[in-house]
C-alpha cells in the first residue's frame, strides 16, 4: 500500500534537500522520494487497470457434475462437449457418478471452494491486468472440475478455454494428498492457484529459447516470473514462484552465493541439459552439490533468472512486450546484475 499521506512531507523535504550537507542523509532523502515516486506510477495503473471491462463466466462442472443423476449426463454432455471424450460411453460416466472416491473428491472441494466468490475475484483481477498489457487476449470461459488430483495438468488454457482442476488445490496437508513427495504437495494449495492460471498464460506469450544455454532458461523462466509482478501485482513473491515464506527469504539471504557458484563454475553459457534437472525443474531442492542443498528449495535457477530480469527492466527503458522478445544474453548484459548482498 502506498502512503500517498507522506507525499506532502516528501515535497517539503525535497525542496529542503539542498541545505542538507550530510550524505547519508541527502541519499536517504532521495531514496524516499524516489519510492513515493514510483509509488504513484503503480497506483496509476492499477486505477486504470481497475476500469479496464472484463466478462468474467465461470461454470462450476465441479458442482454440476456432483448434483446430477444418470438423466442429467446427455445434458451435461451436450452443455461441455469437451469434457466427455467420445470414445468413453455413458455407463462410464454413469458409475462415476456412484464412485465413493469421487463422491469424496466432490464433497471436499465444495468445503475448501464453497461459492468461489474470492477465486473469482481474484482470476477477475487477473484478467484485468492481462488485457491492460495484453488488449487483444480474450478472456476464456472458465470451467472448474475435479480432475482425479492430476496436478500436472492442474491448470489447462487451450484457446476460449481455462480448465481448472479445484481438487489439486485442497492444501498441502490433506489427505488426498498423502504418499505426495512433500513438495509436489506444497504446492496443491489454493493460494498458488491464480499464480498457475498466469504460468499457462506466459507460455501462450513467451517463446521458449531456441539457444541451448542454461542462460536462456533461466531467464525464459525469469520472464514468466516478471510476466506475473505485473499481471498479479498483490501476489506475494513466494505466491509467485510457488515457494513458502521461509523459501523465498533462504533464496533471497543466499542470492550472492549462488551467483558466484553459476560464474565461477561458467555454468550460464553450458549447453548442458542435465542442468535443467539441477537448477530449474521442480525438485525438493536445488542440486548445487554443496552442504546448503538440502536446506535449499528447489528451481532456484527460475529466481536467479527472475532478478536478472527485474534488474534488466529497472536499469532500461524497456516496454513488457519489448521485453518478452529480447534474447537473454542482450538482458544479462544491459541488466548490469549484481545480487544484492
Amino acid at each position: 500500500m502506498c502512503p500517498v499521506n507522506l507525499i506532502p512531507v516528501f515535497l517539503k523535504m525535497k525542496r529542503l534537500l539542498k541545505y542538507f550537507t550530510i550524505p547519508v542523509l541527502r541519499c536517504f532523502i532521495l531514496v524516499m522520494i524516489l519510492s513515493i515516486s514510483s509509488c504513484g506510477e503503480t497506483d496509476k495503473t492499477e486505477e486504470e487497470v481497475a476500469k479496464i471491462p472484463v466478462d468474467l463466466k465461470v461454470s462450476r462442472f465441479d458442482r454440476e457434475f456432483a448434483n446430477a443423476s444418470v438423466d442429467d449426463i446427455p445434458k451435461l454432455k451436450s452443455k461441455y462437449p469437451y469434457l466427455f471424450p467420445e470414445q468413453f460411453p455413458d455407463s462410464v460416466w454413469s458409475a462415476k457418478l456412484t464412485d465413493t472416491l469421487q463422491i469424496e473428491l466432490s464433497e471436499e472441494v465444495a468445503k475448501e471452494f464453497g461459492n468461489f466468490e474470492q477465486e473469482s475475484a481474484d482470476l477477475e483481477s487477473f484478467f484485468k491486468h492481462v488485457k491492460y498489457y495484453f488488449p487483444a487476449t480474450e478472456t476464456p470461459h472458465i470451467i472448474t472440475l475435479t480432475s482425479d488430483v492430476r496436478y500436472e495438468s492442474r491448470i489447462i488454457l487451450v484457446d476460449s478455454l481455462l480448465l481448472i482442476g479445484l481438487d489439486n488445490y485442497l492444501g498441502e496437508d490433506h489427505h488426498f494428498y498423502e504418499g505426495m513427495q512433500r513438495y509436489i504437495a506444497t504446492s496443491l494449495d489454493k493460494k498458488f492457484m491464480t499464480s498457475d492460471v498466469a504460468s499457462a498464460f506466459a507460455k501462450k506469450v513467451i517463446s521458449y529459447p531456441r539457444n541451448r544455454t542454461l542462460l536462456s532458461r533461466m531467464v525464459y523462466y525469469g520472464k514468466e516470473l516478471y510476466l506475473k509482478d505485473k499481471l498479479i501485482p498483490s501476489a506475494s513473491d513466494a505466491q509467485k514462484i510457488g515457494y513458502s515464506e521461509e523459501e523465498i527469504e533462504w533464496a533471497r539471504a543466499n542470492e550472492e552465493q549462488m551467483w558466484k557458484y553459476f560464474v565461477e563454475r561458467e555454468l550460464l553459457y553450458s549447453t548442458d541439459t542435465g542442468l535443467d534437472r539441477k537448477f530449474l525443474d521442480p525438485a525438493p531442492f536445488t542440486k548445487f552439490g554443496l552442504e546448503l542443498d538440502n536446506e535449499s528449495p528447489g528451481r532456484l535457477g527460475r529466481y536467479m533468472g527472475w532478478q536478472i530480469v527485474r534488474a534488466f527492466m529497472e536499469k532500461t527503458n524497456t516496454g513488457l512486450g519489448q521485453m518478452l522478445d529480447t534474447p537473454a544474453d542482450e538482458i544479462l548484459k544491459q541488466s548490469n546484475y549484481k545480487p544484492k548482498r
